[in-house]
């Protein structure tokens, strides 16, 4: 594969990339004003911000992994249905302290594509629950957790997430 320009098809190759936490060919797949939009958290545009979001996110979960479980998908756009997991035991993730908590989650990306890059990603998962798993916020019935929570201010529960 040439190193400069993914070859198709190339969604497998960028969860295989990030999978392997290798971010340097993951990001050779997308372009310089690509957009991720996480549903939960919010968007981050530009190469730089996507990379940061994934150097974040790899240094607070030093385990993570991500595996493909469906692509549907043509040269033009592909939906890729994931699971993840990983244990929020490395550095803070969107401000939030680690808590030594394993997280496993199910997501679905939206992605468009032009000239063999992706330009546009939105990314579904369930954020309430994230949150619950790495105890930012309680569960119903439980005491709550009083830290930030996916950046946004102290709250006891994650009814309005």
């Amino acid at each position: 594969m040439d190193t400069e320009t993914p070859s198709h098809p190339k969604w497998p190759h960028i969860f295989e990339a990030l999978s392997r936490r290798d971010l340097d060919t993951a990001m050779k797949f997308n372009t310089d004003d690509a957009v991720d939009d996480f549903v939960a958290i919010g968007e981050f545009r530009g190469r730089l911000a996507i990379r940061r979001f994934f150097d974040e996110l790899l240094a607070a979960f030093p385990d993570f992994v991500i595996a493909v479980d469906r692509i549907f998908g043509d040269d033009s756009a592909a939906v890729v249905q994931w699971h993840a997991a990983g244990t929020f035991s490395g550095g803070k993730f969107q401000g939030i302290e680690p808590t030594g908590k394993r997280v496993q989650i199910r997501g679905v990306d939206v992605m468009e594509f032009a000239e063999g890059r992706y330009v546009h990603n939105t990314i579904y998962y369930d954020g309430a629950s994230f949150a619950r798993q790495i105890a930012c916020c309680r569960a119903p019935g439980r005491e709550p957790r009083r830290q930030r929570c996916l950046g946004s201010t102290p709250r006891p529960a994650c009814a309005a997430a």
